[in-house]
């Protein structure tokens, strides 16, 4: 028997060389944009000049010029192409009407058109007039949902190996972005160890090795009922502590409930070892604190993800009795264990077994060639892209090693696979540079860039909207070069995001953009808001994923995000909203009544994500708005600003607004707070959690606002009425950046403000559909090219 994991070390060391991801990746110097010729310092309008002269001057001007923004000196360094910074960060205040301040003379609206016409048209200059660059995205590494999804995708496999990963970083606001993707030590162990459990439960070899074994400590539970207990879940009621856990196949498994009693009465704890809510087994738990037992179920489950729990059965409790010790019977789970799938002689072939050994030989001298031509489909899809015969041959030379010392075919092939997924053609997405060149090997037109394969294209389709690899269909399309055609990739993002699969979308690109993920850590102080508890939580989340997944699935226009006249509710939820007629724990698309409700911001999971522990927060939910609506982040706060106190004593002294108040009068704070507040403050009518309130204690709500650029509102639906009436290009711009900060795995540059215009325009046409926004970013440059 052959060392798996020293061989899988080989083969990855020997896989780290190949040259496909050699020099071409990291060496080339990245190609920017051409230095601006000598710019004449009194290129400014006329207009311009005028407005900084009656209102700016007077504060921005000299050695003492506030904030450090001298005009004079920045119209002496030329226009805004050559400093872009500092004129988009001046666009931007004065658009938005953070300065001049409130106490100062204010431009009227044409003025302000003239400034924001002038920078606009003098960036266009430079970045719209000449071929569009692409840009270049550093060699990602697949994350940890990417990995999963591949490897679900590749073999059939299904038991979400990176959970044992270490998270993933976040650049941009998102998980995928290949400059912050790196690979340390650990990972590279994690790797090994995880090819080699899933070449094992992919195949049988016949003397197949070791099942599977998964442990899940008390921080692992969820458990509506129970509460943490000296590194364990203890239910002092009937209830259920449960995790959930990815069974590979259809097989036989055994799960271990490692727990112990707090005896009480006349007979011991009663505990029930459920599998989605149905009772397989029930046993008397007899053990007590120090000593605990394992109790154990042997059972053929189904594939896929199952809940897997255990439940208190026999509560007691006699507050009367004079022993302490016999009041309250309780139990105390300290870990579930699950091990399989444990494979019998007769057992039939896993779709895995069956999916990657469709030849085998019936003769030593078959084994090269069998072993070819099951390694080199394989080897297509782990790698997305074709593969030389010199791959292939490496990996069938394994397979030849593993029969000399004799073991099976099957084990030779089980050796190459994990050999495969420890390669990093498999582990990253490499996508090489290949220009067009002169006679004399210079590249033509480098900036412009190279077109991908049709293999990576499929690649980036893939894992754009489904974090996965190519099915057979973006294979086939790849091979035959049709997705270079406009008319093919509209046709297959139709079907992609009508597939099951766009789930992934949902819940990857959704709950980063939304920030849902937070709501997973987020504690409300339960003393406050009694109503808030794990199914809540759930449900929270699920309005929101089924609400992006309707509009992504039904083609709906992207403003409905900003307000619309219906949501998905269940009876939790729907209680929790003060919505009467729903009932049971299904959800089901509900229209709405009134305008409190609809569209993202006035949903639960965000208002709860945006709160702290004990109260609401607008600062908070106005970053928000800014940020994840609007596409125009607040600069951080500035260093030592003291922060209100969260605690439920202040409500006794007014309302939170009112308690803001002092903290705006401070110079330093006001000029952010004027941008920050005024979203915060007309959702203050729904409290930490999202419940409607008229009140925040004895006082009365005060929601009114008035946005920087000068719309007065009162409350939540005044305000998606301005968002959807004035302000849908800034969101459908935000939307746009962000989807393609998404799509393509980098952050955005400024040669990519004409890629988005391009996309915004195009959306807006087509009544904005979401489609129309995903094709659009598809077809565009960035996606379909690369820098050198």
């Amino acid at each position: 028997m052959m060392p798996m994991t020293g061989i899988a070390r080989i083969l990855a060391a020997a896989m780290l060389s190949l040259p496909a991801v050699a020099s071409p990746l990291f060496a080339d110097p990245p190609v920017g944009p051409p230095a601006p010729a000598a710019l004449d310092p009194n290129a400014a309008s006329a207009p311009v000049r005028a407005m900084f002269t009656k209102y700016c001057n007077a504060c921005h001007v000299g050695e003492k010029a506030k904030g450090g923004v001298d005009l004079e000196k920045l119209l002496g360094q030329g226009p805004p192409a050559s400093h872009r910074k500092p004129w988009a960060r001046l666009k931007e205040n004065v658009e938005g009407g953070t300065m001049p301040p409130d106490d100062h003379p204010q431009p009227s609206q044409e003025e302000i058109n003239a400034l924001r016409d002038w920078v606009d048209a003098e960036l266009k200059k430079i970045d719209c007039g000449r071929t569009v660059d692409p840009g270049r995205v550093t060699i990602r590494r697949l994350n940890r949902v990417e990995y999963d999804n591949t490897i679900r995708d590749l073999l059939g496999v299904d038991f979400h190996p990176a959970d044992d990963f270490p998270s993933d970083d976040v650049g941009y606001g998102f998980d995928n972005i290949g400059d912050v993707l790196s690979l340390p030590p650990i990972l590279m162990e994690k790797y090994l160890a995880a090819a080699e459990t899933i070449a094992e439960q992919a195949i049988v070899t016949g003397s197949n090795a070791r099942p599977l074994v998964k442990s899940y400590d008390a921080d692992s539970m969820s458990a509506a009922d129970g509460e943490p207990h000296d590194d364990a879940r203890i239910l002092t009621s009937d209830g259920e502590i449960a995790v959930a856990h990815a069974f590979p196949r259809d097989a036989a498994y055994i799960v271990r409930v490692r727990a112990y009693g707090q005896q009480a009465g006349k007979e011991p704890v009663k505990m029930a070892i459920l599998v989605d809510g149905k009772t397989l087994k029930t046993v008397e738990v007899k053990a007590k604190s120090g000593a605990p037992e394992i109790y154990e179920l042997r059972e053929k489950l189904r594939h896929g993800s199952r809940r897997v729990g255990a439940a208190f059965l026999n509560d007691f409790y006699d507050p009367d009795n004079p022993d302490e010790q016999q009041r309250d019977r309780n139990l105390v789970v300290e870990s579930i264990e699950i091990e399989g799938p444990i494979t019998a002689k007769d057992d039939p072939l896993p779709e895995s077994h069956k999916r990657l050994i469709f030849r085998t030989p019936t003769k030593p001298e078959e084994f090269p060639e069998r072993a070819s031509a099951v390694l080199e489909k394989f080897m297509l899809r782990a790698f997305r892209r074709p593969v030389t015969g010199g791959e292939v041959s490496k990996l069938v030379r394994l397979v030849e090693m593993a029969r000399e010392n004799g073991d099976s075919f099957e084990r030779g092939v089980q050796l190459a696979v994990q050999a495969v997924l420890a390669s990093p053609q498999f582990l990253f997405r490499v996508e090489l540079y290949r220009p067009k060149r002169d006679k004399k090997g210079k590249p033509i037109n480098a900036e412009a860039g190279a077109p991908l394969n049709p293999f990576e294209i499929a690649s980036r389709l893939s894992y754009f909207l489904w974090s996965s690899m190519p099915d057979d269909e973006l294979f086939k399309l790849a091979l035959d070069g049709g997705l270079t055609k406009d008319e093919v990739l509209e046709k297959q993002v139709k079907r992609m995001l009508r597939d099951p699969k766009a789930q992934a979308f949902v819940e990857n690109f959704a709950g980063q953009w939304l920030q849902l993920r937070l709501l997973k850590t987020v504690n409300p102080d339960r003393g406050q808001f009694a109503t808030f508890d794990e199914p809540l939580r759930d449900a929270m989340q699920q309005e929101s994923e089924l609400f992006f997944a309707s509009i992504m699935r039904e083609d709906k226009s992207v403003l409905d995000f900003i307000d619309s006249d219906y949501t998905f509710l269940n009876e939790r939820l729907a209680q929790h909203y003060g919505i009467p007629d729903v009932k049971g724990s299904q959800f089901r698309r509900v229209k709405l009544k009134g305008k409190e409700r609809g569209g993202l911001i006035t949903q639960a999971s965000v208002l709860t994500v945006t709160s702290n522990a004990s109260r609401t927060s607008p600062v908070k939910r106005g970053k928000w708005v800014l940020e994840q609506i609007l596409g125009s982040p607040p600069p951080p706060a500035p260093p030592n600003v003291p922060q209100l106190p969260d605690d439920a004593k202040g409500v006794l002294t007014g309302t939170l607004r009112q308690r803001m108040e002092q903290h705006r009068s401070d110079p330093s704070c006001a000029s952010c707070h004027a941008r920050l507040d005024p979203p915060g403050f007309g959702l203050e009518n729904y409290d930490a959690v999202g419940a409607w309130r008229a009140k925040e204690g004895e006082f009365p709500i005060d929601a009114s606002a008035k946005l920087p650029t000068g719309e007065s509102f009162s409350g939540a639906a005044e305000l998606k009425a301005i968002l959807y009436k004035t302000r849908k290009t800034e969101f459908v711009t935000c939307l746009s950046e962000k989807m393609l900060t998404y799509a393509l795995g980098r952050g955005l540059e400024d040669f990519d403000v004409c890629t988005v215009e391009k996309i915004v325009k195009d959306v807006s046409a087509d009544q904005y559909r979401f489609s129309r926004m995903v094709l659009e970013i598809v077809k565009s440059d960035p996606f379909r090219k690369r820098r050198g």
